[in-house]
């Protein structure tokens, strides 16, 4: 059983979207209402944050080396040597009380990021996007309240999602080349106490592993909706694994805490990891 420790306790309002950069040996996660990027060196636990104009929702890497960064109702593109900010799409046509939220590169070199309402309950207000490099913005699905747990297989052909309110994990056909979704389907719909679906991670198998921060754990389910595995998590509120080399980082959130979960589980909001539970599959690059 994978054991978490805690690696930095950034104590995030919610610490979300971490990005494996293998070529520069740093795990890189968001803050989201903090408005920041920050980056682990995996190496020798050298740390660098990064601030943004807005909320972060998500953000992948770049082709150019680049970041592409989902912010409330658009996508930029930063450089993290120049702290550069480039406009790369207009503003999403999104309700004022929505924002863009988990996104992820696919393997049709596309960013793909999904929108959630923020109201109180949720609407199904949210919409999944595809930007391109050209700074093209397309809908491609809707009806979420809060889109999340984007993950594509290994050989870059079954795109998996999630509706976190919902509680639905959904899949299509996918084509690399193009970016088309087909024969859509849902695998999982699941209880708060099975842990509704956050951000997820794809291994090697196949296998998608989805935080559930409502029971505070990491789940796997196999490609069509089987549970395989439960991972228990050391504090409530999980929101996104991500594999990197031997390890399985996952990000958390501090966010809705009650004082007395937060006074018996201080490190909320923090950075943990556990030796990877598989191998991770490739992710994908925006190719900008």
């Amino acid at each position: 059983m994978s054991t978490f420790e805690l690696v930095w306790d950034s104590r995030c309002g919610v610490a979300e979207s971490p990005v494996w950069d293998a070529a520069n040996r740093r795990l890189l996660f968001c803050d989201i209402g903090g408005k920041k990027i920050n980056a682990l060196s995996v190496d020798d636990g050298g740390r660098e944050t990064w601030d943004l104009p807005e909320v972060v929702g998500s953000f992948g890497l770049c082709r150019s080396g680049r970041l592409i960064v989902a912010l409330r109702h658009r996508a930029v593109l930063f450089d993290t040597k120049t702290k550069t900010v480039t406009d790369l799409t207009p503003a999403v046509a999104e309700p004022v009380t929505n924002r863009l939220n988990d996104g992820k590169a696919g393997p049709d070199g596309a960013f793909w990021v999904g929108s959630m309402d923020e109201n109180s309950p949720r609407q199904p207000l949210g919409a999944l996007y595809r930007v391109t490099a050209d700074g093209r913005i397309e809908k491609k699905s809707e009806g979420y309240a809060v889109s999340n747990g984007l993950a594509w297989s290994p050989d870059g052909r079954i795109m998996y999602h999630s509706d976190s309110t919902s509680a639905i994990v959904e899949a299509w056909d996918f084509d690399p080349a193009t970016g088309d979704m087909t024969n859509h389907r849902v695998i999982a719909k699941l209880s708060n106490e099975e842990g509704r679906p956050d951000g997820a991670a794809m291994d090697i198998d196949g296998n998608y592993w989805s935080a559930g921060p409502s029971a505070g754990c990491v789940n796997c389910f196999s490609p069509t909706g089987q549970l395989l595995k439960k991972l228990p998590f050391p504090v409530p509120g999980p929101t996104m694994p991500c594999f990197a080399g031997e390890f399985m980082y996952v990000t958390s959130l501090r966010e809705g805490k009650s004082a007395e979960t937060l006074q018996q589980f201080p490190t909320l909001g923090g950075l943990f990891r556990a030796a990877a539970p598989a191998k991770g599959a490739d992710v994908g690059v925006f190719a900008d």
